[in-house]
C-alpha cells in the first residue's frame, strides 16, 4: 500500500517511515503541509498519515480536507501531541494521540482499509 505521511518532526518521521516499510507498504513523506499538498494534487496515496500541527499555513486539518477533494474515499489517520485547533477531522478518518506505538499506526491502517 502508499501511505503519504506528513510529519514535521525528522525524528517521528523517520520511524513512521521505517515502521511502515517494515509492515511492506511504499511510503512517502513530507515534512509541512505545502509538501504535502504537492503530493496529494499527484494522488500518489492509498492512505494519508498526517500531524495536524505543522509549521507553515497549511496544518493536518487542511491537507485532509484537500486531499479529499482530489480522492474523496482516501482513509486519514491524524496524529498529534497537541492541537490547539477545534477538530475537523473528514468522515472515516482516525486521530491517535502521541506518544504511540509502532502496532498502533500499523492497526490504524488496518482499520481504515478494511472496507478496501
Amino acid at each position: 500500500m502508499r501511505i503519504l505521511v506528513v510529519e514535521d518532526d525528522p525524528l517521528i518521521r523517520e520511524f513512521l517511515v521505517d515502521t511502515l516499510r517494515e509492515e511492506g507498504h511504499h511510503v512517502i513523506h513530507a515534512a509541512d503541509g505545502e509538501e504535502a499538498l504537492a503530493w496529494c494534487r499527484r494522488r500518489v496515496a492509498e492512505v494519508l498519515v498526517t500531524d495536524i500541527r505543522l509549521p507553515g499555513t497549511v496544518d493536518g486539518w487542511e491537507i485532509a480536507e484537500r486531499c479529499r477533494e482530489q480522492d474523496p474515499n482516501l482513509p486519514v489517520i491524524y496524529a498529534t501531541g497537541f492541537s490547539p485547533a477545534t477538530p475537523r477531522p473528514v468522515p472515516g478518518s482516525l486521530l491517535l494521540q502521541k506518544p504511540y506505538h509502532p502496532e498502533q499506526i500499523v492497526q490504524a491502517i488496518k482499520d481504515v482499509t478494511a472496507d478496501r
